[in-house]
């Protein structure tokens, strides 16, 4: 798809440092005040001129006082247009209230600032021909949520707000790279009902996964608070202190040499859940290149071992994981309907050539 240029636009927020704030560094106090701003951004602006306190330029390590009136200036990109784009889309079933696709790996699942186009939300207003229903922001509903403007490795976001609005139709989301079913809401009574359902977790989600190595238990539970990894704010990590609780319930389907094919529930949606939570616990997800999935995390013998390893990881090319089965309440009958999916066909020939590697 053709690449677009969008020329950025300068926007300027002010807000008044409260009563009652300890003297602190201004760089260190705009980035926890200003949602998805890092210190190197904040410190980028000031030395820029764009920070001004009561009017007047400032250095990094000022310390802001109570009543300071503090003035940024962002560049940012102009806003999303929704725009309807003919793809092909995956539908396992359609009505007039919701439609349950298949999304294929690699495809994001809503516009943002570093995937402006070519996303479901774009392929599914080509398909209904019309509009669809914009509630707000429903990230917190999410079953191994997807922050899609990091997984495209874009650092666009910083300082901005993230395109919170081009998500019509959303109830949850997958990242980028994780492939299966997805159910899009057709008008604003479906999707309030379905993300009731998903923010109460009565809907059914289960994914099927591939993890390094070999689980002693048949299965188990993987608990621990996830929060941003501090190394790399792209990234999510299991946290001591803070963080939101988050515990995955797995069921080994299948053992190979070195890796384990799994059968996943959450209990819990939180974003990157299972990929962090695997590879917390020692086994993260086959080809997982943002969680160390991508190297030889149980290495073998010889060359020949390390030969193999690099072979499966040509066919796995991104996180082995896929949402198989999707169940919900429809809103309008109120039956229960229940979809699984065939893995895709890089899992399968992954799975192949495991097995014959004997379990």
């Amino acid at each position: 798809m053709e690449e677009r240029s969008y020329e950025r636009v300068p926007q300027t927020r002010t807000f008044v440092v409260t009563s009652g704030q300890a003297p602190e560094r201004i760089d260190r106090f705009i980035t926890h005040a200003v949602m998805r701003a890092t210190r190197n951004k904040v410190q980028e602006a000031i030395a820029a001129g764009a920070v001004l306190v009561n009017g007047r330029p400032t250095r990094a390590n000022y310390k802001v006082r109570p009543g300071d009136s503090i003035e940024i200036t962002i560049m940012r990109p102009p806003p999303i247009e929704l725009i309807p784009q003919d793809i092909p889309l995956d539908i396992a079933y359609e009505d007039e209230d919701v439609l349950v696709v298949n999304k294929p790996a690699g495809m994001v699942t809503h516009p943002g600032y570093g995937n402006r186009d070519g996303t479901l939300v774009n392929a599914v207003l080509h398909h209904v021909g019309g509009g669809l229903p914009n509630l707000p922001d429903t990230r917190e509903f999410d079953d191994e949520a997807a922050d899609d403007t990091a997984e495209a490795g874009d650092d666009e976001g910083d300082m901005d707000e993230d395109g919170a609005g081009a998500r019509p139709g959303i109830v949850h989301r997958l990242d980028k790279d994780t492939s299966g079913l997805m159910v899009v809401a057709k008008n604003v009574e479906s999707q309030a009902f379905l993300a009731r359902q998903f923010a109460e977790r009565t809907a059914r989600r289960e994914y099927w996964a591939i993890a390094w190595g070999m689980f002693d238990a048949d299965e188990g539970e993987i608990e621990g608070n996830l929060a941003r990894d501090t190394r790399d704010r792209k990234k999510f990590a299991v946290t001591q202190r803070g963080g939101k609780y988050a515990l995955t319930r797995y069921h080994v389907m299948e053992r190979y040499a070195f890796a384990t094919l799994l059968r996943l529930r959450l209990a819990t949606g939180r974003t990157h859940q299972i990929r962090v939570h695997c590879a917390h616990i020692g086994h993260p997800l086959f080809g997982d290149a943002t969680y160390g999935g991508r190297a030889v995390v149980y290495p073998g013998p010889g060359g020949k071992h390390r030969q193999h390893i690099a072979n499966l990881l040509k066919i796995m090319e991104r996180q082995a994981l896929h949402a198989k089965t999707l169940g919900f309440v429809h809103p309008r009958t109120r039956e229960w309907l229940e979809f699984d999916s065939e893995l895709p066909g890089d899992m399968r020939k992954l799975i192949g050539e495991l097995r014959g590697g004997a379990a």
